[in-house]
């Protein structure tokens, strides 16, 4: 039998799941017995890394040689240096995923086929570093998913009735919010629209928390907590215990300090609603309305929060849908895409009847153009724009080519730019620039000659990029997967563009 595995990268904790032998979707505990492993990696000073509960503990304690939350930065250049060594996002998340793996294979005895997920909104250089991160913990990935689809195809396939018509996906993890709206028919699912925000989550939750336990500390003594009286882990602990109760009593510093779920929640209050505007938001773009809405389905921690399952209801004029572990849905998902995405000749008929039904239909989340030459009819003279290419929403994979044309007599190259934006943009200032290269070009040439441009965007949401130039059939391509666009940003171009 094929093992197939499908992991859930979280910020804060990390779940898998494989296909059993029935064909169902099922969790594997970690070497602890548990089914989620903390995203924490602990450097000792020999070099050995530790991963999971005990990293976590000393993270809330030392975050010197314990590192957390670092999916926030991934693609980022924001390493963490340890005894002269330097620990990138990328290399912290492979150690985390090597260690599942491992884990994986003490269920399975072998791996043969992996998918990781990843939030909806993450950049190019994010999806990428995941992908290299995945690679280099040994795992066999061909593609990645994105998490609230992962979390769609699962409520899906777990439904006992057939789920027809749209559907919320509210995502709200450790450190990321991700909100989709999708289309089911039976096993069928399609994207219609997502957007996310990358640094919101249960993490701020906690720092809201501990902002909040220090300011009554203040009012109490007059004086400041220190960091070690109330870390990140007092603070998570605690903001569980106030999702089933009205107040807690937090011990800091020898001192009794009350904290109610009313004072918690206003201090989230901002960071709730910021969430509500992304689905308002999120339901326009996808030309639906709340009465569209045939159910919400819920992913991730901190959706357990009584402020925000109140906020969901609201938002989408529905009670959401919570008959699964919405720390696993993730993961399960996943593992249900690496069966679908898999050689069905090395599957088991009974593998194979259940994920046949499956299907999935991503679109772009993001807006790609290239920055070419236009003209400002007002000022009645030409200027940089931002040309899109690919437009968010686009149904994936696809491909499409555009013409351009040189600007001047005799021009000798074209500059080559792989932009990158949220909504659709013309301002170069306002988007940023994931690659840059030059095509060369003939010279002695009038102006005009027709340069083809092409974007490729595959199942992974990685870019493929081509420019040709049409009479020489000269070109420069660029496949966007595993390159560092961590540099990349600068938006002064001083060569020949196409106009």
């Amino acid at each position: 039998m094929v093992n197939f595995l499908g992991i859930d990268l979280g910020t804060t904790f990390s779940a898998m799941a494989t296909i059993d032998e029935t064909g169902r979707p099922k969790i594997i505990h970690n070497s602890a017995g548990h089914n989620v492993t903390p995203s924490c990696v602990l450097i000792e000073e020999d070099g050995k890394t530790i991963v999971g509960e005990t990293a976590e503990k000393q993270w809330g304690l030392d975050p010197k040689t314990a590192f957390a939350r670092f999916k926030r930065d991934m693609g980022s250049i924001n390493n963490h240096s340890v005894n002269g060594v330097e620990y990138t996002p990328t290399l912290l998340s492979s150690i985390v995923l090597r260690k599942l793996r491992q884990d994986a294979e003490k269920v399975l005895g072998s791996v043969d086929e992996a998918v990781v997920t990843i939030p909806a909104n993450f950049a190019h250089e994010a999806r990428d570093a995941t992908m290299t991160a995945a690679k280099e913990a040994g795992l066999n990935v061909k593609y990645i998913i994105n998490e609230p689809t992962a979390a769609a195809i699962y409520y899906a396939f777990k439904s006992g009735e057939e789920l027809s018509g749209n559907y919320a996906v509210y995502d709200l993890g450790g450190g990321t919010f991700d909100v989709s709206v999708i289309r089911v028919d039976g096993h069928d699912v399609e994207v219609l629209s997502s957007n996310g925000i990358s640094r919101l989550g249960g993490d701020d939750f906690d720092l809201r928390l501990q902002e909040l336990v220090n300011k009554k500390f203040v009012d109490l003594t007059g004086e400041e907590l220190e960091p070690e009286d109330f870390t990140k882990g007092d603070a998570e602990e605690e903001k569980k215990s106030l999702s089933q109760r009205d107040t807690v009593k937090v011990r800091v510093a020898r001192k009794i300090i009350d904290i109610s779920r009313h004072d918690f929640e206003e201090a989230i209050s901002s960071l709730v609603t910021q969430a509500e505007m992304l689905c308002e938001s999120t339901m326009d773009e996808a030309g639906v309305g709340s009465k569209d809405l045939a159910g919400v389905f819920l992913v991730g921690g901190s959706t357990r929060i009584p402020i925000v399952k109140a906020s969901v209801e609201r938002v989408f004029g529905t009670k959401p849908m919570d008959s699964v572990n919405v720390d696993e849905v993730v993961a399960l998902g996943a593992a249900l895409y690496a069966a679908f995405k898999a050689d069905k000749s090395k599957m088991t008929s009974i593998q194979k009847q259940s994920i046949e039904k499956i299907k999935v239909s991503e679109s772009t989340g993001k807006c790609f153009g290239t920055i070419s030459m236009g003209f400002d009819t007002a000022r009645n003279e030409p200027k940089l724009e931002n040309s899109i290419i690919i437009r968010k929403g686009e149904k994936i994979p696809c491909s499409v080519m555009e013409s351009f044309y040189t600007m001047g007599e005799g021009q000798d190259a074209v500059n080559c730019t792989v932009t990158e934006s949220t909504a659709p943009e013309n301002d170069p200032r306002f988007v940023k620039i994931i690659w840059e290269g030059e095509l060369e070009l003939p010279g002695g040439r009038p102006e005009g000659q027709e340069i083809k441009v092409t974007f490729a965007y595959d199942d992974n949401q990685i870019m493929k990029v081509s420019f040709l130039d049409v009479d020489t059939g000269r070109e420069t391509k660029k496949d966007l997967s595993f390159v560092d666009s961590a540099g990349a940003g600068a938006n002064e171009i001083d060569k020949f563009m196409v106009e």
